[in-house]
């Protein structure tokens, strides 16, 4: 099974051994007259083949715009989410991305705050 990545840059990378191996860009169709891609020599393009299910994950509002309307520092935000101080820096610094559950709730945070600070801290009333 192949391992991708996608860096904070746009950038996709294959994960083999604990190295990362950046993979070719999309490339348009191979011309039929000369064999191989346009710019490219045929050595230099990796078959890269792409699910549907393979698409660039949904931009989350900027981690820094966030934490600024809620009025927090990074370490109060951090606490607030659960997660390290860290993982907040380098989310705001681009150098690494929010994935997965963390992407999903930065995205809530942006329409309704107030609702998931006080569910996270245990104050709604059911």
């Amino acid at each position: 099974m192949q391992r991708l990545r996608l860096k904070a840059d746009g950038r996709i990378v294959e994960i083999r051994d604990g190295r990362e191996f950046p993979l070719a860009p999309s490339m348009p169709a191979p011309s039929p007259a000369s064999g191989h891609v346009a710019g490219f020599a045929p050595a230099t393009v990796s078959p890269l083949t792409v699910s549907p299910l393979t698409v660039p994950p949904v931009t989350v509002p900027e981690v820094r715009s966030l934490r600024r309307r809620a009025r927090l520092t990074q370490i109060e935000f951090a606490a607030r989410l659960g997660v390290p101080v860290e993982t907040i820096r380098n989310w705001e610094q681009g150098k690494r991305a929010p994935r997965g559950p963390a992407r999903a709730l930065l995205a809530v945070i942006a329409h309704a705050p107030e609702t998931v600070f006080a569910a996270l801290d245990g104050h709604i009333a059911g």
